[in-house]
């Protein structure tokens, strides 16, 4: 081994690997100053666990002369077959390396050992990767050299998953309060965020197709069904829209209670004002029969589910808004106000989805002319509109 391009290779780990520009990059790179300094690796992985609702972990693998490949598993990973035998599992719940060199009869539990050898491998080693707040992630390291890896080897390894660990750990956090952020305020307040718009009162006006809908009957239901039981309908009732809305390219600002506030950006979009429109009228038809679908069984019943939506077109304040250093990034404005007060005339109508005058003429065709309404707090009467197709339920 060339000791004086190992002790570059840990210089390079503690300054961050920042010639690398991303993480599979500095995987990569990492592996690859591996190699020149004399480690005969073969097929390397590392398994980090994510804060996430869906998604347990993210798993990079590198190989010599191919690209990196990445991966997520959710959390049934934790029950499955390959988890429960691999010696992973030890690394993760543990901190304890492992070593099975192909061939062992020992190692006959774990299943992947055979199938490396199958590889040319014939010496594996999964070393912990602890982080600083206390979680322990893992990575796993094989070799095709004949014998294994030697003592000498195995120390360069263990010497370098410290200074390694350190530098998953901090690209691992900045991912983390990216999902984190993505999760909970959208992606797009998310990147705002992160890019560093913290500050009350950092706001930008922005012109966006605005959806805000409503669970119809919400209040009788929670009113005779458990609480946890409305959690899951809720969750399920939000499904049927959450995925249309992210499928046409709108973001989910926020919930409250059985209310759903969502923006399709429009200065941002690629195209113009009408197909954003058009984009949003799409992902109300599928959410309408999302919901229209929707059947939650409770005893020897069956729930069934209405919503209204409305849809405007306009001007927004988009940003922080709150008080003290309690914060949230949303948006106000009398576009949004108008909104609101046009789904409340949607249930009152018993329709589904109504529209502003403003959103009906970009998104022509397919509307019924439901007349002028008085609106609280503006001065000006409403025209109102309503899917053609769709009869009142009132």
């Amino acid at each position: 081994m060339d000791a004086s391009k190992l002790r570059a290779l840990t210089d390079w780990l503690i300054d961050g690997g920042r010639s690398a520009a991303s993480p599979s990059r500095f995987m990569a790179e990492c592996c690859e100053r591996m190699v020149a300094a004399g480690l005969p690796l073969w097929r390397i992985g590392v398994f980090v666990r994510t804060l996430h609702p869906e998604i347990y972990g993210r798993n990079f693998i590198w190989k010599p002369g191919a690209e990196v490949q990445i991966g997520s598993v959710d959390y049934h990973i934790l029950e499955s077959p390959d988890f429960l035998t691999s010696p992973l599992k030890i690394a993760f719940e543990q901190g304890l390396e492992v070593r099975a060199r192909t061939g062992d009869p020992q190692n006959g539990r774990f299943p992947i050992v055979d199938e490396l050898r199958a590889e040319g491998v014939t010496d594996y080693i999964a070393l912990p990767l602890p982080f600083i707040a206390g979680t322990i992630n893992a990575s796993s390291w094989t070799t095709r050299q004949p014998g294994g890896f030697t003592d000498d080897q195995l120390a360069a390894l263990r010497s370098l998953v410290r200074p390694l660990a350190r530098v998953i750990e901090i690209i691992s956090l900045n991912r983390m309060a990216a999902s984190l952020l993505d999760t909970y305020v959208g992606n797009s307040a998310g990147e705002r965020i992160m890019g560093g718009q913290i500050r009350r009162g950092h706001t930008e006006t922005m012109n966006a197709a605005i959806w805000l809908s409503d669970l119809r009957g919400f209040t009788a239901l929670s009113d005779r069904l458990p609480a946890e039981t409305i959690v899951d309908i809720l969750n399920h009732y939000f499904d049927c829209q959450v995925t249309a809305i992210k499928k046409h390219g709108g973001e989910v600002l926020k919930y409250m209670g059985d209310g759903l506030l969502a923006v399709f950006p429009i200065d941002e979009y690629v195209g113009d004002e009408r197909q954003v429109c058009s984009h949003v009228l799409e992902a109300a038809h599928e959410s309408r029969a999302s919901v229209a679908d929707l059947q939650y069984p409770i005893g020897d019943a069956v729930e069934r589910f209405r919503f209204g939506v409305a849809l405007h077109v306009g001007r927004i304040l988009y940003g922080n808004i709150g008080g003290g250093n309690r914060l949230d990034f949303t948006c106000i404005g009398p576009s949004v106000n108008l909104a609101a007060r046009l789904e409340k005339i949607a249930s009152r109508l018993g329709r589904t989805v109504v529209a502003s005058e403003g959103f009906a003429g970009i998104c022509g065709g397919g509307w019924s002319d439901l007349g002028e309404f008085p609106v609280a707090g503006f001065s000006k009467a409403a025209r109102v509109y309503g899917l053609a197709d769709e009869k009142s339920a009132a």
